[in-house]
């Protein structure tokens, strides 16, 4: 645990001296304050619903940023191989970068709670979808971080990472819309892997335990293969 620890505190730091973090970090306010204010001047009605299904979009392109150069930097740099002589497993490492880049996505979310403090002042919000939709968006980033940390171990390139990391999360969001365009079922196993189809419960207040298991299930696989990969090029 100690070593999971002083690689998260590492990690932390690297972010909070990278520009990239600033820029996203920026931006993600910026991008959550618009539609937020624009929801609620123009339909007065007390509730983030919208501003969550919109902020996702921006997590589709954010969380690639975040994940990119967690390995494919260490890589590069031949850090990674340096780390890997420590008495330190590879998968502690892992789940300390993880924990670093999901700590990160915690303080990005936690920056619009004050818009609960706006709604509560000003009208009477359905509290507990609103709490439900901030655990959604905690698993949903959570598997986010899990596929792009995989995608960093790929390459190499941060740039490469990053569109990598993008497109395996992309496609994991549409391949239930493709179903539907394509008249598959609904029970179909397109629509169990989309994260698309389950996040909407949590955004109206229900919590389904099945979308829980499923988003730990992404998240913990992730990383499994994350750790496995780390290992394969270790050796090559």
């Amino acid at each position: 645990m100690n070593n999971i620890f002083a690689i998260t505190k590492k990690e932390l730091k690297t972010y909070f001296l990278s520009p990239i973090a600033y820029v996203v970090f920026t931006l993600f306010l910026l991008i959550a304050g618009f539609f937020f204010a624009t929801y609620l001047i123009n339909t007065q009605q007390a509730t983030l619903r919208p501003t969550f299904y919109n902020l996702i979009i921006t997590l589709l392109f954010f969380m690639p940023l975040i994940t990119m150069k967690l390995f494919a930097e260490e890589r590069k740099a031949g850090t990674l191989e340096m780390l890997m002589t420590k008495p330190v497993r590879d998968s502690e490492v892992v789940l300390g970068k993880f924990l670093a880049a999901f700590s990160f996505f915690f303080v990005m979310l936690a920056s619009t709670l004050p818009y609960v403090l706006i709604l509560t002042k000003y009208g009477n919000p359905d509290m507990g979808a609103i709490w439900t939709g901030y655990l959604g968006f905690l698993l949903l980033g959570a598997a986010f971080i899990s596929i792009g940390l995989f995608a960093s171990t790929l390459t190499e390139n941060q740039i490469i990472a990053g569109v990598l990391g993008f497109s395996l999360i992309l496609f994991l969001w549409v391949i239930g819309w493709l179903s539907g365009i394509l008249g598959i079922s609904s029970d179909s196993i397109f629509n169990y892997l989309s994260f698309a189809t389950k996040i909407d419960d949590f955004f109206r207040g229900i919590i389904d335990f099945r979308s829980i298991i499923y988003y730990l299930s992404v998240t913990g696989f992730m990383l499994f293969v994350t750790i496995k990969s780390i290992e394969v090029r270790k050796w090559k």
